[in-house]
């Protein structure tokens, strides 16, 4: 049976079953935010006439955060990286093609970066449009208010922003200096005491270069 939500239609494939499997493993904030992301994603590429490709959206949902929780890689590295690896492993094994693969990475990779997204494909920028929405609100103001109202009673929000800030805490914590030059300083700064973010004027003038 089709899941239809606010006008629309989750993706009734395999991958996207075995990726609803793996997250809804996951903590529930996480598989709700991840939901929602593909939903409001979803309704607000519809207002700017987006077209991107269902499945390979809700992949990108789905595993924009994962790597908060499942480590890809020993090297340490930024947690979307991280779960921009697991993805296109994912979509890799699942039988998808390289180029499906690297459009679901690149979503997943970028999908905290300013701006850029907006500019490359309907994936990637409505991959980001979804995290803003729900994580900021940004769009939100767009979207009709029974929408969003039948969205989030299938995907509740609970205590949304102090949990998913403590969630991005606890994935952040071990590997700070992977938050360099990203919106994830913010989050060590607020929660670790003494924390300092490093900044380009300090790399360039501590350079081994004399001059």
């Amino acid at each position: 049976m089709t899941d239809i939500i606010a006008g629309v239609e989750i993706p009734d494939t395999r991958a996207a079953a075995e990726a609803t499997r793996l997250v809804e493993a996951t903590p529930p904030l996480l598989f709700h935010h991840s939901r929602r992301v593909f939903l409001l994603g979803t309704l607000l590429g519809r207002r700017l006439d987006l077209q991107p490709d269902p499945e390979l959206l809700y992949l990108a949902a789905m595993f924009h955060d994962l790597g908060l929780l499942v480590p890809s890689s020993d090297a340490a590295q930024r947690f979307e990286v991280d779960g921009a690896d697991h993805a296109r492993r994912f979509l890799l094994e699942q039988g998808f093609s390289a180029a499906a693969a690297d459009v679901v990475w690149t979503a997943v990779a970028l999908h905290t970066t300013p701006e850029v997204p907006r500019r490359m494909g309907p994936e990637i920028a409505v991959t980001q449009l979804g995290v803003l929405t729900d994580a900021v609100g940004a769009g939100l103001p767009d979207l009709p208010s029974d929408a969003v109202e039948e969205i989030t009673a299938v995907h509740p929000r609970g205590d949304f922003k102090r949990e998913f800030l403590r969630t991005l805490h606890e994935g952040l914590v071990g590997r700070p200096d992977t938050t360099y030059g990203t919106v994830n300083a913010d989050v060590l700064e607020h929660f670790v005491p003494g924390f300092r973010r490093g900044n380009m004027v300090e790399r360039v003038m501590d350079s081994p270069w004399s001059t």
